[in-house]
C-alpha cells in the first residue's frame, strides 16, 4: 500500500492531463499511488491512461461510462484511495517536484495536523509561470500574510480569506473520511465547502509558505456559461451554514446577497427574466444601484438587453 494517494479527476482534457500526470511521476518521493477518475471523457483519455497503466502499476484508472458530475467523480477517486495521505488536484494543473515530499514530511512530524496547504504559482496555457499574477493571487487570497505553522483562526482563513487551495493541500485520508470528503452532486464550490466543514469540525490546518503547485489560468474557465452554474452552487453552499460568530455571519450574508445579485443579472441577460428579477431583488442590499440597473434592463427586448449588458461590461473594464 502506498503512503500517498494522488487523485486527478478529469474530463475531456487529454492534452493538459498528460502534463498533470508527468508532474506526479517527477516527484522526489516515489511512495505514491495515482488515481485518475474520468467523468466519461469522449476524447483520447482512455488511450493515454492505457499507456500509463502499462508503464507503471501504481496507476489506477477509473472510467465512468457517462458523466456523473464533478463531485461524484471526485468521490469515486477518493473511495479508491488506500494511502495514509490524500491529494486531489485538477487535470489542468501540476505539482512541483517536491510537493509530496515536503507536505508529507510535515504530516509525518506533526501528528496533530490534519492537512498541509501551500502557496502556488499561476501558469498559462503554455506552462509559463506568471510571477506578477502569482504575487497578486497570493495577496488576494491572504497567503502573503500567513505565517508558517498551524493556523490559529482556521475558519476565518478558509471562509473569509479562502487562503487554502484544495489542489495545493495534502490531507490525512482518515480526516477526510470523518467529514465525508466532498458532498455528492455538487459541480462548484465543493472545495470551499470541504474546508469550512473541516474548520467547523475542529480540524487543524498547517500552512507552508512555499509555491509547490502550479495553478493554470486559461480561457476555458471564463464566460457566462460557466458563471451561471458556479453562482447557483455558490448560493447553495452559502445557504448551508449559519455561523455563531456575528462577524462571520455578516460576511456570509453579504456574500450570499452578492451571489444572488450577480446570478440574477446574468439570468436577466440570458433571458431567464422572471427568475433573474427575483434573485436581483433578493440580493439588492449588496448593490442597490446595480440592482436598479438590472431591473430596468430586464424590461428591454432580449437582443437590446444583451447589447446593453455588453456595453456596461466594456465600460467597467476600460
Amino acid at each position: 500500500m502506498a503512503k500517498i494517494s494522488v487523485c486527478i479527476p478529469t474530463f475531456n482534457r487529454v492534452n493538459l492531463l498528460k502534463t498533470a500526470l508527468e508532474s506526479v511521476f517527477q516527484q522526489t518521493t516515489t511512495d505514491w499511488e495515482l488515481i485518475v477518475c474520468d467523468d466519461g471523457s469522449s476524447d483520447e483519455t482512455p488511450k493515454l491512461m492505457s499507456r500509463y497503466q502499462e508503464k507503471d502499476d501504481r496507476v489506477n484508472y477509473i472510467r465512468h461510462a457517462e458523466n456523473i458530475g464533478k463531485s461524484n467523480n471526485m468521490r469515486s477517486g477518493f473511495a479508491a484511495a488506500t494511502g495514509e495521505y490524500f491529494l486531489k488536484f485538477d487535470d489542468d494543473d501540476r505539482l512541483t517536484p517536491e510537493f509530496l515530499a515536503k507536505t508529507s514530511a510535515i504530516l509525518d512530524t506533526h501528528p496533530e495536523v490534519d492537512f498541509v496547504g501551500t502557496d502556488h504559482w499561476i501558469i498559462d496555457i503554455n506552462n509559463l509561470r506568471d510571477e506578477s499574477a502569482t504575487k497578486i493571487n497570493s495577496q488576494k487570497w491572504g497567503r502573503s500574510q500567513l505565517a508558517e505553522g498551524i493556523v490559529a483562526n482556521l475558519l476565518t482563513v478558509v471562509f473569509v480569506r479562502q487562503s487554502f487551495q484544495i489542489g495545493a493541500t495534502l490531507f490525512r485520508r482518515a480526516t477526510l473520511q470523518k467529514v465525508g470528503y466532498m458532498l455528492p452532486n455538487i459541480q462548484n464550490c465543493e472545495d470551499n465547502d470541504l474546508f469550512v466543514r473541516l474548520a467547523l469540525a475542529g480540524k487543524r490546518g498547517y500552512y507552508l509558505p512555499e509555491k509547490l503547485m502550479e495553478y493554470r489560468v486559461h480561457a476555458e474557465q471564463q464566460g457566462i456559461k460557466r458563471a451561471i452554474p458556479y453562482l447557483r452552487d455558490k448560493i447553495n453552499y452559502l445557504k448551508n451554514y449559519q455561523f455563531e460568530s456575528a462577524k462571520l455571519e455578516k460576511i456570509r450574508q453579504e456574500r450570499l446577497s452578492e451571489a444572488q445579485l450577480m446570478l440574477g443579472l446574468r439570468l436577466i441577460e440570458t433571458g431567464e427574466t422572471r427568475a433573474g428579477r427575483e434573485l436581483v431583488k433578493a440580493g439588492k442590499s449588496f448593490s442597490p444601484s446595480k440592482a436598479r440597473t438590472g431591473l430596468v434592463l430586464s424590461w428591454l427586448p432580449l437582443g437590446i438587453r444583451k447589447k446593453a449588458f455588453e456595453t456596461l461590461r466594456r465600460g467597467k473594464s476600460s
